[in-house]
Formats: C-alpha cells, structure tokens, sequence
C-alpha cells in the first residue's frame, strides 16, 4: 500500500513537472513567433511561463531531494566510520528541517499576504505563485523525516548525503525492469 502512494506521488511529481517544462516552452515559442511572424502575441504568456518555471524549480528540487541529487560535499564524511556518518547525518539533516520550516512559515506568509492580490495579466491570485513554496516545504520536510526514520531503523546506505547518477539508476527497479541494458551498462562502468 505505502509503496503504491509512493509510487502514485513521483508519477504526479514527474508529470507537473513535464507540464510545467512543456507548458513553459509552448508559451514562449508561441509568443515568439506570434510576434515576429504576425506582429502580435498572447498578453498572459510572459507572466504564465514566469509561473511554470518557478513551479517547474521548485518540483524540480522535491524531485532532486528525493533521489538524494542536490549537491554535496562528502569527502570528509566519507572518510568517518558509520556511527560517525550518521551522527552527521542526523545533524545535516536537522539543519535542513530547520531551514525548510523557514522556508514553510515564509512561504506560507508570502501566500497569505498575495492571497487578494492578482498577477497583472493573468489576473491569477498569486497565492497560487507563492503557494508552491508551501508545498514544496511540506514535501521535502516528509522526505527528510522519511530519511531519517529510514537510517534509524538500520537500512544500509541509507544515511547516504549524496548520491550518483550511476546509483540512482542502479536503484530503481523501474527503469532496470524496462530496460535490462541499464544495468550491463552500468556494470561495465564499475
């Protein structure tokens, strides 16, 4: 059950974040050429792709935390044996909730405060600009937790803080099931 809610959640991720990619290109080629072909364009389009490509931004960093892909520094922790990884684990980690609740409490200020106030070609509240901070807040906050409890109950590599292309691909059992060359590949990089 839980990993079908899981499953159901990153195919949603991956979609908003498609729409919003494709949503964001379609507005501004087709504002492009309206205007030097026809000399004329959409009045809403600068403003919407303005919207996509933040939304696109912010899905994009739950996606990235979620296959563990933001950039980090783990040489020296590399080095630490593996109590000593995962008290700076939990300590990193900690830091990153803290600053999510920022960014939570920010946001949600933000979307409040906009909540009568409109964009000025789309007439959209922009509530709806500043309400993905929340949801983007809310959602790496779950991650993070999930991270933890996940190393508190033992799972090997999990307190990883970083990880490779290579490893995220070798660990997802979706893309290996489709396509088995992903892993001969990856076998002969080894």
């Amino acid at each position: 059950m839980f990993h079908k809610i899981v499953k159901a959640s990153n195919n949603l991720l991956n979609l908003a974040i498609a729409f919003s990619l494709a949503a964001m290109s379609i507005l501004v080629f087709g504002n492009v050429v309206l205007r030097y072909l026809f000399n004329s364009g959409i009045t809403w389009s600068e403003e919407m792709s303005r919207y996509f490509f933040v939304w696109l931004v912010f899905l994009g960093a739950i996606a990235a935390l979620k296959d563990r892909m933001h950039l980090g520094v783990d040489l020296v922790v590399n080095l630490l044996p593996d109590k000593a990884k995962k008290v700076v684990f939990f300590i990193s980690n900690g830091l990153v909730l803290y600053l999510l609740w920022l960014l939570l409490e920010g946001s949600w200020r933000m979307t409040v405060l906009n909540a009568n106030s409109t964009g000025p070609a789309t007439g959209m509240p922009l509530s709806y600009l500043y309400g993905i901070g929340v949801v983007t807040s809310i959602s790496m906050m779950a991650l993070t937790i999930f991270n933890m409890v996940k190393t508190l109950t033992g799972k090997k590599d999990s307190f990883k803080i970083v990880q490779s292309t290579d490893e995220v691909l070798e660990g997802d059992p979706e893309r290996n099931r489709e396509n088995p060359k992903n892993l001969k590949g990856l076998e002969s990089r080894v």
